[in-house]
């Protein structure tokens, strides 16, 4: 009897650990199954098929990149910088004459012709002005012409003996005298017209009108400090901008050679281009406090002249001005470019699918493409994706970029098991821990 109890005793205090012990060989062995990479490794080969980069070091000869070829072409060079719209005229319209503001014959905002009448001075004053000058000038010539009828009769006279030489003299002087004020008074008259035109305040030159300043029925002359409105010459239109010194010896041959120097005006964020026009002057001098120069461009875009207002005074603008293009140079992507301790160089694809690593000497770039001066051959195919653990001599597979980044998005995102973070490590020990508590 004690000893059947016995053996009760033994297999029942032992149940617990060997469920534990299965447990815990259960969990060993799905580490050990998620720990091992995809694919069979062939004792022939000495290398890992499966996922490029995974695995063995053999793994990595199967690395995806993406290669571009090296091309000859033009290149359009571009020199960028920051400008102001600035218009060709900005006049400030007076009055030349004071008097009662009685018209104001134009709207805010308006476009206008040079000549077009804009507001009216009072006019009666002036017009008074004119009359008297008038009437005094018709007295005078009067006056004239009774004084040459008397000289011609002296003259007469005087060849008959009949009066002394002196009176033809006094004579003849005081129709000088006439003839002098008679002058004056024409003088008068013009200006009298000229201040009674004046009342017609013109449009001096043509452009767009801003908000008015003054008000009919105001006391205004040609002293006041404000204008009547201000006028702005939009069409066409200027930019004024800088470039560094160092540029300015490609335009100023470009100039000297004759050659229209096209300039873009585009919007903040140089997504849209607002008007397309040509470099029409450059300074006489560099400013010595900034080392730049100061030039300007001439704008009218498709629609003629600045005709859709897309380029408004005092404006700021992004210009990119077409300092040259380069002829038939070899270019490649900027992305395929590598820079190290020795200078920059490219990866070239060769025979069996190995890149060789080579050094190149670059010229200039523009946007996405830059010019190889030394070190490349037209046609030869460079890796441009893929890039980050390349070496020399490597084996790769040549697939669009899309793919490239495809396959470097998924191998980021599977680590082999014990070389992930933390979270992922801490979230396994709890996950066993779990189970082993759930089997006790």
């Amino acid at each position: 009897m004690s000893s059947h109890t016995g053996k009760a005793f033994t297999f029942s205090t032992l149940r617990p650990w060997l469920i534990t012990a299965a447990a815990f060989a259960g969990v060993v062995l799905l580490v050990i199954w998620l720990s091992t990479p995809t694919g069979s490794a062939s004792s022939d080969e000495g290398k890992v098929r499966g996922r490029p980069g995974m695995g063995l070091p053999g793994g990595v000869a199967g690395m995806t990149v993406s290669v571009s070829k090296v091309e000859r072409a033009d290149l359009d060079v571009h020199y960028h910088a920051l400008g102001t719209v600035t218009a060709f005229n900005t006049v400030n319209i007076k009055p030349r004459v004071s008097g009662e503001l009685v018209k104001v014959l134009f709207t805010e905002g308006q476009e206008v012709k040079a000549g077009d009448l804009l507001a009216v001075v009072d006019p009666r004053a002036y017009r008074a002005a004119l009359a008297q000058a008038e009437g005094t000038l018709q007295q005078n010539r009067a006056q004239l012409k009774n004084a040459e009828i008397d000289l011609e009769r002296y003259r007469g006279l005087y060849a008959e003996d009949s009066i002394a030489k002196q009176t033809l003299d006094t004579q003849a002087a005081l129709l000088s005298q006439y003839e002098g004020t008679l002058k004056t008074n024409q003088g008068q008259v013009d200006d009298a017209k000229l201040n009674l035109a004046f009342t017609e305040i013109r449009a001096p030159i043509s452009g767009r009108l801003g908000l008015r300043q003054v008000d009919v029925g105001n006391l205004v002359s040609s002293s006041d400090t404000t204008p009547l409105v201000v006028i702005t010459q939009v069409r066409p239109i200027a930019v004024v901008f800088n470039l560094p010194q160092q540029q300015l010896g490609t335009v100023v041959r470009q100039l000297n050679a004759n050659q229209a120097l096209p300039v873009e005006a585009l919007d903040r964020n140089k997504d849209l281009t607002l008007a397309r026009g040509e470099l029409i002057a450059v300074d006489n001098q560099i400013d010595t406090t900034t080392g730049t120069v100061k030039l300007k461009a001439q704008f009218a875009n498709k629609s003629g002249d600045n005709a859709d207002r897309s380029l408004f005074p005092n404006q700021f603008v992004n210009v990119r001005l077409l300092a040259e293009t380069l002829h038939d140079v070899l270019l490649i992507p900027a992305n395929a470019v590598q820079r190290g301790n020795d200078g920059t160089y490219v990866y070239v694809l060769g025979e069996g699918d190995k890149v060789s690593q080579r050094a190149i000497t670059l010229g200039i770039s523009e946007g996405e493409k830059v010019v190889v001066e030394k070190g490349l051959a037209v046609a030869e195919q460079v890796v441009i994706e893929g890039t980050d653990r390349l070496r020399d001599g490597m084996s790769v597979r040549v697939a669009a970029a899309e793919q490239v980044q495809k396959d470097q998005g998924e191998e980021a995102g599977q680590k082999p098991f014990g070389q992930g973070d933390g979270a992922s490590q801490s979230a396994t020990s709890q996950g066993t821990e779990g189970k082993t508590g759930a089997a006790q």
